[in-house]
């Protein structure tokens, strides 16, 4: 029996986009669990094993699906109702943490007065900045002095890619390009050379660089996917092949190509997997988004109260917590955002697995 094509796959009633996005998402909480704690991201053991963190591997993830789901939304809507579905996909949800992190969890947590925070500068800044230019690494005043990390939104510095990313799309849509699908697979061969040559021409290729690299080629990889949804057939033998390529190029300039591309297969593979194609993977709630958010955070409060506490024993709580404030971040911000585009483009219902975040 032959493996069905992308195009196939894609058009059974349910897919796996939702669940695999929320074990993403769940998996950058595991991931930061490590860096909180003890300031250094190398702790992590799949850090010191792959060369990448748990959380670095999800976010791979998340955007090889955002590059296959963003050009698909595009391809069906046109570039106004494009713009509309992301900007009501991401603005919402990212305006409304910002807001309560700022003003609700750094209030509680500030060791300043509530009206002497409210009035300092450094907070209306750290709002301008997240709102902007997704400034990650920006302090609240008085928050979370003794942490290893200050900054309480430490996720959103991967909004400013995915942006860039999403106009890319726009771009791309508007030159005719998608009617074209080499194109967009010849852009994604230009950035794995370009990252091959990075590699190559650097004894310890700087983190800028390779990531200014790695996600746009993760993104134009999951496009590419899509575009040639229906000649490409979903089959387990490429990810294999690219799996045992990765094993046996490790330390080489071609690793981090190999992994990368490796990655995006995988997570639309597994994301249209046969065996993942049911009710239970496809929830009509989508908690990724929230859970990328509110994870950080949550885990800063955390470590900030009980400092002497483990990772792994402030690990329990920050998931349920962090599950908990998603739930409440989709019902109250998400969902009723997502109506809004529905009613905009004159649709009834919602599309669940319009991507957002990382």
């Amino acid at each position: 029996m032959k493996a069905p094509t992308i195009a196939e796959a894609l058009a059974r009633p349910h897919n796996a986009f939702s669940a695999v996005r929320l074990a993403l998402a769940g998996a950058v909480v595991v991931s930061h669990a490590y860096s909180v704690t003890t300031g250094d991201a190398s702790a992590e053991p799949l850090a010191r094993a792959t060369g990448f963190t748990l959380g670095e591997h999800a976010v791979n993830g998340f955007f090889a699906i955002s590059g296959f789901l963003v050009t698909m939304s595009f391809d069906r809507r046109g570039a106004r109702d494009y713009v509309l579905a992301r900007t009501l996909r991401i603005l919402p949800g990212l305006v409304a943490a910002t807001l309560l992190v700022a003003l609700l969890l750094g209030g509680a947590m500030s060791v300043l007065p509530l009206s002497e925070y409210l009035r300092e500068a450094e907070l209306w800044r750290f709002i301008r900045g997240t709102l902007t230019t997704f400034k990650s690494n920006a302090a609240l005043p008085g928050v979370f002095p003794d942490n290893p990390y200050r900054s309480p939104l430490g996720t959103v510095w991967t909004l400013k890619y995915e942006v860039l990313c999403y106009l890319g799309v726009l771009v791309a849509g508007g030159l005719g390009l998608f009617r074209r699908p080499t194109a967009v697979l010849l852009l994604t061969i230009g950035f794995a050379v370009a990252l091959l040559v990075a590699d190559a021409t650097h004894a310890e290729l700087p983190k800028g660089i390779e990531t200014s690299l790695r996600l746009p080629l993760i993104f134009s990889g999951g496009a590419a996917l899509y575009l040639w949804r229906g000649r490409l057939r979903l089959r387990t033998l490429p990810l294999l092949v690219l799996a045992l390529a990765c094993a046996l190029a490790q330390g080489t300039a071609l690793y981090r190509t190999l992994l990368f591309l490796a990655e995006a297969y995988g997570a639309l593979w597994l994301c249209l997997a046969p065996f993942l194609a049911r009710a239970a993977f496809d929830p009509p709630a989508d908690l990724s988004y929230g859970t990328y958010l509110y994870g950080w955070p949550i885990q800063q409060s955390l470590h900030a109260l009980w400092p002497a506490a483990s990772a792994t024993l402030l690990l329990g709580p920050a998931l349920l917590l962090t599950a908990l404030v998603a739930a409440v971040s989709w019902y109250a911000v998400e969902a009723p955002a997502l109506r809004l585009k529905a009613r905009a483009l004159g649709r009834r219902t919602l599309n669940t697995i319009e991507p957002a975040g990382p």
